[in-house]
């Protein structure tokens, strides 16, 4: 089970570092898909050319994040947990605010990641997270 879940950690990292290219507009993960542009959120605020550099950072980031905690997670490593909860929350948190405010094309703006994202943050703090005395 531990590697099947490293597995997961670290092909969600490599799902971010793909949307790190859409982002950057080096390519298109489907045709017609302009996400992050329109973000009702932050290219209201920056424009779309700062929320497309702001996103591929953190996308950067959060993949590199799931890709460590999944090797971490090989290495029975104890942090493994909260660098990947970490990364989960601050793709759903780049996620909804990218979000453009409509229904068409979810699945490119994310919803998928977003139920992976708060599968992997369920399932660190039930299972994996130290517990805390207090």
């Amino acid at each position: 089970m531990r590697v099947l879940v490293a597995l997961l950690l670290v092909g969600h990292g490599l799902v971010h570092a793909i949307y790190v290219g859409q982002a950057r507009q080096l390519y298109q993960v489907q045709p017609g898909a302009r996400w992050p542009d329109g973000s009702w959120a932050l290219s209201r605020v920056w424009g779309d050319p700062a929320t497309r550099w702001w996103v591929a950072v953190v996308f950067a980031l959060v993949a590199a994040a799931f890709a460590v905690a999944g090797v971490a997670l090989l290495l029975r490593a104890p942090w493994w947990a909260p660098v990947a909860a970490s990364a989960a929350v601050a793709s759903a948190a780049t996620l909804l605010l990218t979000w453009d405010g409509r229904l068409r094309d979810v699945g490119v703006q994310g919803a998928y990641a977003l139920a992976i994202d708060a599968a992997i943050v369920v399932l660190t703090l039930v299972f994996h997270w130290p517990a805390v005395d207090g």
